[in-house]
């Protein structure tokens, strides 16, 4: 059966009626705002019900540094919900939204694989429920207030050079990174220096996954700091009358979306800021919502436990007064022996020298989560090509660091084929052993902030910065935002800001390009290395295999 391809399978789902998911969560019918017979949006008004409710377990799947092999995160997130509702337990899933770049560009859909899906798929792959084209139009509404204002006078008398709020769209399109506007004259406005980033960078995302509600989402937008007059005092977009109608752009966006797995457990997709770039993580307001209606909830954060799992736990869990029971980390054979050195058409040979060589990385990942004072079981993503003596080698060595590692098959056989992590998981959240701590205090100087994840998690000897940029943290500590946490924006593939640089290295070093101020959001983003907010498309895009065939259905998305 697992030869089919993802979409065969996806297609073959027999799907239950959205309010049959809502069901198993205590979630009533009038309550559900169905976009279609297999997605709807939880209310507002249901949420803010379930407050004084107790929190069920939360389980947090991350993984290793991705590599072209794949890990399979997301497909093992969505086999973690399911194996354990398989064994009783009442469990969610929350994830992330896709964002139309990567689906068009490079890596195709996600929302997990094989018999580890959630449905439906292609929806939940293109438009969903219009979320990110909310945020993308209350991103640029606020772009074109700024230059309206400017244009009007200026009485806020904007220093138009420091204007820092540039504008998004939710497609790589490297052509618009750096651009002129407002040329053509006065009728135009007044000619500056801006761009664009990709919407899942936008602030305006990781705010409306940070808000807890519509009175605190528009109370962040409000705070948002959208330029600098020429005494430096900052502009903020409450300042331009923009959070209002912001607000009411992303009113229903704010309403976490409702689908289900392959095997009709209860899943919630909503949000999507990439861990790169940005903080990685699902709403707050999914998660809360799930862990007060669910006993159990399994989540993830996005690329290796470097970024996404940091970021979930120094901002995420920071910000809305959660915590982690237990992690898993995601790993494979074939991710093993490319991070060993062999090369990606090699990878189907058995090479257990390799899988040893490159389980150094696993290795990083499993002390820095524990680091935060979490267990971490590793997962291991099973592929038909794996042999038992590599099998063998990952849980070997994953032992010599007291840690356990579990064969898992969800891909191939669903919930059945990882029952075996669902048991263990369990008992480790249940057992109550986790003794979870940031990294870092609020009150850290910012440099240090980010000198400590490059040093403790990148394991990095030093962090390079000129005096502009900490000249430039020394003045938000002054205007009163030391207090925040740090975002790292750097690239996924290594630990440090080499792409190319696999496996645990030490003693390289961490350069910090740009600092950005995200008050509304509430953290400071520090732009390493080549990192970009606006990706490009590949030589050869996704795009070019995407169509409908002739039965109207859309191929070459997966």
């Amino acid at each position: 059966m697992a030869h089919k391809t993802d979409i065969e399978i996806a297609r073959e789902a027999n799907k239950q009626q959205i309010q049959e998911i809502g069901a198993k969560l205590g979630i009533p019918s009038e309550h559900l705002l169905p976009y279609g017979h297999d997605k709807a949006k939880v209310s507002a008004e249901f949420i803010a019900a379930q407050k004084d409710k107790q929190d069920g377990k939360l389980i947090l799947v991350t993984a290793i540094n991705p590599t072209p092999a794949g890990e399979g995160k997301t497909t093992t997130t969505v086999g973690l919900g399911d194996g354990l509702n398989a064994i009783g337990k009442k469990a969610a899933i929350c994830i992330r939204e896709a964002s139309l770049g990567p689906c068009f560009g490079m890596k195709g859909g996600a929302a997990g694989g094989g018999y580890a899906q959630v449905v439906p798929m292609e929806d939940m792959n293109l438009h969903f429920t219009g979320d990110f084209h909310a945020i993308t139009s209350a991103h640029n509404l606020l772009a074109a207030m700024i230059d309206n204002h400017i244009y009007w006078g200026n009485a806020l008398d904007i220093d138009i050079r420091r204007v820092e709020w540039r504008r998004v769209m939710d497609m790589n399109d490297r052509a618009l990174r750096d651009m002129v506007t407002s040329l053509g004259g006065v009728a135009n406005g007044f000619p500056r220096q801006s761009g664009f980033d990709i919407t899942v960078a936008s602030e305006v995302m990781a705010i409306l996954c940070l808000a807890t509600d519509l009175d605190d989402l528009e109370k962040r937008l409000g705070d948002i700091i959208v330029a600098y007059r020429r005494d430096r005092t900052p502009v903020t977009c409450r300042d331009i009358k923009a959070d209002g109608a912001m607000a009411v752009l992303l009113k229903d966006a704010m309403q976490p979306n409702l689908v289900q797995t392959l095997e009709n457990n209860p899943a919630f997709v909503h949000g999507g800021p990439f861990a790169n770039i940005a903080h990685g993580c699902n709403s707050v307001v999914a998660t809360k919502t799930a862990l007060k209606i669910a006993d159990f909830v399994v989540t993830e954060a996005g690329f290796g436990a470097d970024l996404g799992a940091e970021k979930f736990m120094d901002i995420k869990c920071r910000k809305a007064g959660i915590a982690p029971d237990a992690v898993v980390i995601v790993a494979t054979v074939r991710a093993m022996k490319m991070n060993g050195g062999v090369r990606k058409e090699d990878l189907g040979t058995e090479d257990i020298e390799a899988v040893q060589r490159g389980c150094a990385n696993l290795g990083r990942h499993i002390e820095n989560v524990k680091s935060f004072g979490v267990p971490a079981v590793v997962a291991i993503n099973h592929f038909v090509t794996d042999t038992t003596g590599e099998v063998d080698a990952v849980r070997e060595y994953v032992a010599s660091l007291g840690s356990e590692a579990m064969l898992c098959k969800h891909w191939a056989e669903g919930s059945d084929g990882i029952r075996d992590l669902a048991i263990r998981i369990a008992e480790i959240a249940d057992s109550g052993m986790a003794q979870f701590s940031t990294l870092y205090p609020d009150e850290m100087p910012l440099f240090e902030k980010i000198e400590t994840i490059a040093k403790r998690i990148y394991r990095a000897d030093e962090v390079l910065a000129d005096k502009k940029i900490r000249d430039q943290l020394r003045q938000w500590e002054e205007a009163g935002f030391g207090h925040l946490p740090v975002c790292m924006a750097k690239t996924q593939y290594s630990f440090s800001t080499d792409p190319n640089l696999r496996g645990a290295p030490t003693g390289h070093s961490v350069p910090v390009r740009e600092v950005r101020l995200s008050a509304g959001a509430g953290f400071i983003v520090a732009i390493c290395g080549q990192i970009m907010t606006m990706p490009g498309l590949p030589r050869v895009p996704s795009a070019e295999a995407i169509r409908l065939n002739e039965k109207g259905q859309i191929e070459g998305l997966f």
